[in-house]
């Protein structure tokens, strides 16, 4: 996603580009200094490092600098990126998030992106309007950062059991059930963490739930599917440390939201995912 964003704003602007581990030929970068000369600062990368790297640049932000995130997942203390950069940064700097489909081979392809800006301001939102002005990427505004946050986490968990669901060639009518319900349960959740009911149903939610469920490319679809081949070695990824970190911090009680309960009792138990998987649907039926 770091190259996509690169490939949206290196015609329109001037970018520094700073990287933890930079490849051969790739410029070495004083982060500190760099970031000092910014009027956006881009986080592409996941939320685990956010609240570091945030609290690293703090003293050296200008005040009108903008931080933008577009990190899914959540970091080892159970914190969106939006809520490690709410704590890292305080009121040194405004920053904001950027949710929605965003296939990142299809950015850099030149076709259309949707994301919701997810600011506290207009005035915020009208400035990264203007960052993207003239791109692919098209934007909506919202002031519900904590529900675009969590729809755009937790739709990669829910992800992973369309990739169950087309492994065991189960159709496009489970497809669609489980579009409904997994929707039904993130406004639910999400109501519960402080976004607003209607947020699930936007791009953060709906939106990227589809893109991610359904595309070929999708790292949490083929990890559904690898539960279901026994191939256990691979599951990681977003999804997956989400899920783990909702159980170890008790972020809350999985239990009260079924779809969401049975992808941990998959990854908990991959060697009867098929099985696991055909219970639950028996079930629907009593």
């Amino acid at each position: 996603m770091g190259r996509a964003m690169e490939y949206l704003l290196r015609p329109r602007h001037e970018l520094t580009v700073w990287e933890r581990h930079p490849g051969p030929g790739s410029p070495s970068v004083a982060l500190e200094s760099a970031a000092g000369r910014q009027d956006f600062i881009l986080f592409c990368l996941p939320a685990t490092p956010h609240f570091e790297l945030a609290s690293r640049l703090r003293p050296h932000l200008r005040r009108d600098c903008l931080c933008l995130s577009i990190a899914k997942g959540l970091d080892e203390q159970g914190r969106t990126a939006a809520q490690a950069l709410t704590e890292a940064l305080g009121s040194a700097s405004a920053f904001g998030v950027l949710y929605g489909p965003m296939i990142s081979e299809e950015i850099r392809d030149g076709r259309p992106a949707f994301a919701q800006a997810g600011t506290e301001t207009a005035e915020a939102y009208r400035r990264v309007r203007e960052l993207f002005a003239g791109t692919p990427l098209y934007l909506e505004h919202t002031t519900d950062i904590a529900g675009i946050s969590w729809s755009a986490v937790l739709k990669n968990v829910y992800a992973v059991l369309f990739g169950v669901a087309d492994e065991m060639d189960l159709g496009d009518n489970t497809r669609g059930y489980l579009a409904v319900t997994a929707v039904a349960e993130l406004e639910r959740i999400v109501t519960g963490l402080g976004g607003l009911p209607e947020t699930p149903r936007r791009l953060a939610g709906l939106g990227d739930l589809i893109t991610t469920a359904t595309s070929a490319g999708s790292h949490h679809h083929e990890v559904g599917r690898r539960l279901v081949r026994g191939q256990t070695e691979a599951l990681t990824g977003e999804g997956v440390h989400t899920l783990k970190t909702i159980h170890a911090r008790g972020l809350f009680d999985t239990r009260h939201y079924p779809l969401f309960d049975l992808i941990g009792r998959l990854l908990a138990d991959p060697v009867s995912a098929r099985a696991q998987m055909q219970n639950f649907l028996g079930r629907l039926r009593q």
